[in-house]
């Protein structure tokens, strides 16, 4: 492959990725009923609502305000507070009170993915070795962005896994 097509090719195995890590993502959650999604079965273990919120939260980090900046429609896409509620050294809700809905949590995972999805193949390859500013984990351009969203989410896959198994659901089939 010439180094022209290597960008390309880039690009398209960080979509694959992250489109299978939301596909395992999915099967995990299929059956865990959404009255579940806030319990925890061990003080200080993050629950499902938690987990998914987080997700959602950290793939628009990654995956769209790293690669474009931020956008006016982010707003309404996935509100500061849901940001704020999700963030990475953020507490699980406890308070009734205060906690979104789990609909509404997935409703904003499921957007932010298919605006991730929708805005991908308008990413220019040749700033994908752009640098990102500090903070980051593992990787320092734009392209390890896009790599970290899929790791970031299968890391918590396999809580969510986790959970499930500590809800008393059976380890799921492939």
């Amino acid at each position: 492959m010439s180094d022209q097509g290597r960008p390309l090719a880039q690009l398209e195995m960080a979509a694959s990725q992250i489109k299978a890590a939301r596909q395992y993502t999915e099967i995990l959650l299929d059956d865990i009923d959404q009255e579940s999604w806030y319990e925890q079965p061990a003080e200080g273990i993050n629950h499902v609502a938690w987990q998914v919120g987080h997700v959602a939260m950290a793939q628009y980090g990654l995956a769209l305000f790293r690669q474009r900046g931020r956008k006016e429609s982010d707003r309404e896409l996935i509100p500061r507070e849901f940001l704020r509620m999700f963030a990475k050294d953020s507490s699980p809700l406890i308070d009734v009170d205060l906690r979104p809905e789990p609909a509404e949590i997935r409703g904003i995972f499921d957007r932010v993915h298919e605006e991730v999805l929708r805005e991908l193949d308008t990413y220019p390859i040749e700033e994908l070795e752009t640098p990102v500013d500090f903070p980051y984990v593992g990787f320092s351009n734009k392209l390890g962005s896009l790599l970290m969203s899929a790791h970031h989410e299968m890391l918590h896959a396999g809580q969510i896994g986790m959970l499930r198994r500590l809800l008393g659901k059976p380890p799921v089939e492939r």
